[in-house]
């Protein structure tokens, strides 16, 4: 029987807009205990920079270059995308 893996997964998370702005960067490397849902990568960057909570409800979540739900489990490896709305003209 395989034993479940305990250790935890690292993700490269891209930022965009406000999320880039609060950081000052444009990506981040990230680890999250296995079996976390992508929501996750949100709630820390709201930990991190609580200023960034407007934008908790309008946030939409990409993994590898897909829309996911927030409910989506991470993977090891995976390139996370926090995508604010956007304007433009």
């Amino acid at each position: 029987m395989i034993e479940p893996t305990t250790e935890p997964i690292t993700i490269i998370v891209k930022l965009f807009a406000a999320y880039q702005e609060a950081y000052q960067v444009d990506q981040l490397t990230w680890q999250f205990p296995a079996n976390s849902p992508v929501s996750c990568v949100l709630d820390r960057c709201l930990a991190e920079h609580p200023q960034l909570q407007n934008w908790r409800d309008l946030t939409r979540f990409g993994i590898n270059l897909e829309f996911v739900s927030p409910q989506t489990l991470l993977q090891d490896g995976d390139e996370v995308v926090l995508i604010p709305p956007v304007s433009g003209g």
